[in-house]
């Protein structure tokens, strides 16, 4: 499933289809299909670290950036952190998503990572080294943005709420059927205020963009 955010600003649910697994031949038929349907002018892919995705992003949305949600990379983080020091480690984490920009970002991620090597957390100091540049490209859109563009959790919601509604019904016959109760109680959600307030100010993106191109 895909959601985004129209010109207007306004989040729609844009895609939904059965998918097997989540390999890369999944996710390009599912993003052709969007293209093919006349999704067009993505400026930022916001998702999880999984490679079949971001090599069909890369092919089908070439022009697109891409975020990796930081609520993933911290679990990812988090996997080679003993218990009792998580919480230690999710603080340090999310100052570096808290920094004023993004130069300010990467150098306190220099300092977290040198701290973990310290704390013998060798591990979660190189996965940062290995990721953390993925989940800053936000800093690249307008501020008043960032908050709502560095995770996917939108979509994370939208998606806890449709299992909340497959799982009343438990097994289905056939995928189709599955389908269908999904994509009618997605209708439901993009006709709700979800759909039909104002969640992000495009005019901001838009200046920005004409500054960019004035700038080059």
């Amino acid at each position: 499933m895909a959601i985004g955010v129209s010109e207007e600003g306004n989040r729609e649910v844009v895609g939904v289809s059965e998918g097997a697994k989540e390999d890369k031949e999944g996710w390009c038929g599912f993003l052709r299909h969007l293209k093919e349907r006349g999704l067009k002018g993505i400026s930022l892919v916001i998702s999880d670290a999984c490679v079949g995705l971001l090599e069909s992003v890369g092919e089908v949305y070439p022009e697109a950036k891409w975020q990796r949600c930081i609520v993933h990379f911290y679990r990812n983080v988090f996997s080679v952190v003993p218990r009792g020091k998580i919480r230690e480690v999710a603080v340090m984490l999310k100052a570096i998503h808290a920094s004023e920009d993004r130069e300010a970002a990467v150098e306190k991620a220099n300092g977290v990572i040198q701290k973990l090597q310290e704390r013998k957390l060798g591990q979660a100091a190189e996965k940062i080294k290995a990721s953390v540049l993925e989940t800053l490209t936000y800093y690249e859109f307008p501020s008043a943005h960032w908050r709502r563009i560095r995770t996917n959790n939108p979509l994370e919601r939208v998606l806890r709420e449709v299992r909340r509604r497959t799982r009343v019904v438990g097994a289905f016959p056939d995928g189709q059927s599955a389908l269908m109760l999904v994509a009618a109680r997605l209708r439901h959600i993009a006709g709700s205020r979800w759909g039909t307030r104002a969640y992000l100010n495009m005019e901001l993106l838009k200046e920005m963009s004409q500054a960019d191109k004035m700038a080059a």
